[in-house]
């Protein structure tokens, strides 16, 4: 069975490892979700990620990122935004701010894979994929 969104496939891995207090996970690889996952790792809600190859296909192997303890969570949520079934866009002047500013929207530009500050900074607009926070 084929899936519909991989996108949000990553990102409910991600955020059941993160409530299940894993170390790491593993998600198939594309260069979009590679692209999602530099930006979480530049951004400090990851550790780091490999990728790794498995035969035919490469998964991104993602360490997570806690606190003193495993009880304080780096990523407190993750939200898929623009599904198959309904596209959100937003030009520069309309990107969206995650809790005021402190989160990180993750959107899809002319210009690659981008947070909504680099957005903003170079004034692109495109698709919002997903809000961190």
């Amino acid at each position: 069975m084929t899936m519909s969104d991989p996108i949000a496939d990553m990102l409910t891995r991600i955020r059941n490892a993160n409530t299940a207090k894993h170390d790491t996970v593993d998600v198939p690889a594309s260069k979009m979700k590679t692209a999602i996952a530099e930006i979480l790792l530049n951004e400090g809600y990851i550790a780091k990620y490999d990728i790794v190859a498995d035969g035919n296909f490469n998964t991104i192997h993602i360490t997570l990122k806690y606190g003193a303890d495993k009880n304080e969570k780096v990523i407190s949520g993750l939200k898929r935004i623009s599904k198959p079934g309904l596209r959100v866009y937003a030009n520069s002047a309309d990107i969206p701010k995650v809790l005021g500013g402190l989160g990180t929207a993750i959107i899809s530009t002319n210009k690659g894979v981008i947070t909504d500050k680099e957005a903003r900074k170079q004034g692109v607009g495109g698709e919002v994929l997903c809000f961190v926070w």
